[in-house]
């Protein structure tokens, strides 16, 4: 009897040379695991793109299938906490990296590495969420550890019309925080606004040269972009106020005075998505599922086929998509 197969955007350098193809894949190729997933979705994000177009060194071997997250419904179940028909949520944990990703039918994982699907919400609004609105809800926890509450001063979100930016401030004008959108790309301030910024300001009012300490203005900030908007973001930042720094779209590197830390008190606090542990992933989409509506999920959504995705990686790389993009493996 033939093996079963099912199909993969694989990405392949086995040969010397680089092939992006969508493949039919043997089951003995999925890694082992205590948990067979059937795969409906999983998303493009930045990091995604980068190992599709090999603008980034993201995967640690070929032949792989990228996807950094997926939903989906349990096939086989090795694992207590998990059996045939739950329905799951996996980001992080270096799948799609390190281990066969998301953009396939089929994946076989750690049991640890699933949260279950948050009771009255989808398994495409899940994906809609992925690593990006994840991560964005992690930033939204940091600055709540940290002293930011609503009804205080402004709180800012970099690189907002992207994935995890786009999620960070419909999350927070949720939470009734006052939040204002930073973007290089003004022509979305509608979709921004319809998510809850009450402005929109262009990227450059902080990567514009300025003294070393502003006008106090933001009581916080999460910022997915990096480099120069980072550096010039504590300008300004409020006397204790504190940024959550998760994203280097804009460069990996950056330079400020050390004065905002000194004489405001101002923190920084970096957010990583890939290793929380579980309880703390449970809590944060419990989190979301509470916060995000499913018709504020929608609206952040844009749904392709498998086929689409190194099309669309060329996009995203490019600063050029908005909102989210839920990846349809079966289509």
């Amino acid at each position: 009897m033939s093996e079963e197969t099912f199909r993969a955007l694989v990405v392949d350098e086995s040969s010397g040379s680089r092939q992006v193809e969508v493949r039919e894949v043997p089951l003995s190729t999925l890694p082992p695991g205590e948990v067979l997933v059937r795969v409906a979705y999983s998303t493009l994000n930045y990091k995604d793109g980068l190992a599709v177009t090999g603008k980034g060194k993201i995967l640690r071997a070929t032949p792989m299938a990228p996807g950094i997250d997926f939903a989906g419904t349990v096939v086989e179940s090795a694992s207590p906490a998990f059996k045939p028909g739950d329905e799951v949520v996996l980001t992080g944990w270096g799948v799609g990296e390190r281990h066969w990703g998301g953009f396939s039918q089929l994946n076989r994982v750690k049991a640890e590495w699933l949260v279950p699907l948050p009771a009255g919400m989808s398994l495409q609004q899940a994906m809609a969420i992925g690593t990006a609105g994840f991560t964005a809800m992690l930033c939204v926890l940091a600055l709540e550890r940290h002293g930011v509450q609503p009804g205080g001063r402004e709180v800012v979100v970099t690189g907002a019309a992207g994935g995890v930016g786009s999620v960070a401030v419909a999350l927070l004008a949720r939470a009734g925080y006052q939040v204002v959108a930073s973007t290089g790309r003004l022509q979305e301030a509608d979709f921004l606004k319809a998510l809850g910024a009450v402005d929109v300001i262009d990227r450059a009012v902080f990567t514009a040269p300025g003294r070393p300490l502003e006008s106090e203005r933001w009581a916080g900030a999460v910022d997915t972009v990096g480099g120069a908007t980072l550096g010039g973001l504590f300008r300004s930042m409020a006397y204790h106020g504190v940024v959550a720094a998760c994203g280097n779209a804009g460069g990996s590197e950056f330079t400020t005075s050390v004065f905002p830390f000194i004489l405001r008190g101002v923190q920084l606090i970096g957010v990583e998505s890939v290793l929380v542990p579980p309880e703390q992933r449970r809590a944060a989409w419990e989190r979301i599922a509470r916060d995000l509506p499913g018709d504020l999920i929608d609206r952040l959504t844009e749904v392709i086929p498998l086929g689409a995705v190194p099309a669309y990686s060329e996009t995203i790389t490019n600063a050029q998509v908005r909102g989210r993009i839920v990846v349809d493996v079966n289509a």
